[in-house]
């Protein structure tokens, strides 16, 4: 076995297993301190949502959004996970086809499509509200298609590239740029489902703290992606790392709940 194959092997077992493990963990302690500072710091106040019981009509929407919205990050785990292990074993694999270099992409490209379409099922043609009305009133939603433009123009520039459509230098910069972009806006994600209902302070506490650990992820792995390109000669130690980091991001959207 050649050093970069060590490598490889090493970083892939402590990444997931940094990434896959410890987050529940964390995210536990978080949780509960979180929980623990909102009853403190909100004694003797009313919180929206706990005002009263929820009807059974909206007690079912909040169920049925809860559920659509963990499928969604599951689902684009998946791709994120299948992205990386293409991108980690993309040599030894491109000896069996050529094509296999596409593969990684691809996965950008349906993961961006399936967000763009299904993240939001009220507007149509699953449901009756109108895409416009939605981006401007609803941040949510606007950041939800912000995340599957970034995706689209990442893999399709991506494609492109292994293509040798693209060649220019600026190419090799869109992926850290969009990983960088992509892992800021994160921090700023809400989910309004989250806001209501009963224990909706550590509900909210969970996936705040769930989405700091995909930004942190996202920038490693646009880090990554950026220094594997100023310093070729680092370059397989590098690249190794953003497929880890990859697959550790897929995997933590894989467990993703609220």
């Amino acid at each position: 076995m050649d050093s970069v194959l060590k490598i490889r092997t090493a970083l892939l077992s402590f990444g997931i297993l940094l990434f896959a493990l410890a987050p529940p963990v964390w995210a536990q302690d978080h949780e509960q301190h979180a929980g623990h500072e909102g009853h403190e710091g909100h004694a003797g106040m009313t919180m929206p949502g706990d005002e009263k019981a929820l009807t059974p009509a909206a007690e079912a929407k909040l169920l049925a959004d809860k559920k659509e919205s963990e499928f969604n990050h599951h689902v684009a785990g998946f791709f994120v996970v299948l992205a990386g292990i293409f991108l980690l074993f993309q040599d030894r694999l491109a000896k069996v086809s050529s094509a296999v270099k596409f593969v990684w992409p691809a996965c950008f490209l349906l993961s961006g499509i399936f967000v763009l379409i299904w993240s939001d099922t009220e507007l149509w043609p699953f449901g009756n509200r109108q895409w416009l009305e939605a981006l401007q009133n609803n941040r949510e939603v606007l950041q939800h298609k912000t995340f599957a433009v970034l995706l689209l123009a990442l893999g399709t520039i991506e494609w492109q590239r292994v293509r040798g459509v693209i060649t220019s230098i600026w190419s090799a910069w869109v992926f850290p740029a969009v990983a960088f972009a992509g892992s800021v806006l994160l921090l700023f994600h809400q989910h309004e489902a989250g806001m209501h209902g009963p224990g909706h302070m550590e509900v909210m506490a969970r996936i705040q703290f769930e989405h700091l650990t995909y930004s942190v992820a996202g920038i490693g792995i646009g880090l990554a992606t950026g220094l594997a390109e100023m310093k070729p000669r680092w370059q397989p130690i590098f690249g190794t790392l953003r497929g880890v980091l990859m697959i550790a991001l897929g995997v933590l959207l894989m467990f993703y709940r609220e």
